[in-house]
């Protein structure tokens, strides 16, 4: 009988958690795309807000070269001022941090989009900033972080269920087992979506840079400059939280070559 409730209750939690993911759908203005996802434009906004000041802290806090932020603030403005970024009702902000030595970028939910010290002093051009602000404002408006939530309350919440499902009152150390092996898939499949976000990114950045007069093919530049980082030290945090999802260099020429198969127009801004 106490199986028999076990596996009832395991049903509805996995139940619950798969009527919650599918049937939360939203379509992408800037994709195109169907996406699953339960929580709002707004509060990803508010979420982005929140975390910020913390986020800003963990890289030393807000530089504070006042020409340099200027520089990263009026780039990133220009990318949203000129493409479809700047339709969405995001509230974009762009953060330049104080860290000179860890080489990374990131974007929260909502538009706050960050730079460390540490990587803008080996860009060599405002073109490659540009595509690293791109990549970043492609995140967000690909509304990434939104989908990856949805995608951990899905996982978690099956994986409960399966550990209430396989729990045994004679084995107690076998739902633990079975959960950390549940943890590890749910691991794994938070990874590959992590990768197709990447890509998705850096196709978007593709369609954003020369909109605002950035030469696309500067992105490759800073994938080269980044490798070239790896290599002498420790690998940049960038490619960290930032997965390579194969020949990201390859990728880029694929989506450039696509965009423009007569050429990269002359005049864009390397």
């Amino acid at each position: 009988m106490r199986f028999n409730l076990r596996f009832i209750i395991a049903i509805i939690v996995a139940a619950v958690s798969l009527f919650g993911y599918y049937f939360n759908t939203s379509k992408n203005e800037v994709t195109g795309e169907t996406q699953h996802i339960s929580m709002t434009a707004d509060q990803e906004i508010a979420l982005g807000l929140q975390a910020a000041p913390e986020m800003a802290a963990q890289y030393g806090g807000e530089s504070p070269d006042s020409r340099a932020t200027a520089a990263v603030q009026q780039v990133g403005q220009k990318i949203i001022s000129t493409t479809k970024a700047g339709q969405t009702g995001y509230k974009f902000q762009f953060h330049l941090l104080a860290d000179d030595q860890t080489i990374n970028a990131f974007a929260l939910p909502g538009g706050q989009v960050f730079i460390t010290q540490g990587l803008l002093k080996n860009l060599t051009s405002e073109g490659q900033l540009a595509g690293v602000l791109a990549h970043e404002i492609g995140h967000v408006v690909g509304r990434h972080s939104a989908a990856q939530v949805a995608k951990s309350n899905l996982t978690q919440g099956l994986a409960g269920a399966a550990t209430i499902a396989s729990y045994d009152p004679n084995s107690p150390g076998s739902s633990i087992a079975k959960a950390a092996i549940a943890a590890a898939i749910a691991k794994v499949i938070g990874m590959r979506f992590s990768r197709n976000d990447e890509l998705e990114a850096d196709k978007l950045a593709v369609d954003f840079t020369p909109k605002a007069g950035y030469d696309p093919r500067a992105m490759i530049q800073v994938m080269k400059i980044l490798e070239q980082q790896g290599g002498r030290s420790s690998t940049p945090e960038f490619m960290s939280t930032h997965p390579n999802p194969g020949n990201r260099i390859g990728e880029l020429e694929k989506e450039i070559a696509a965009e423009f198969p007569q050429g990269v127009p002359a005049g864009l801004k390397q």
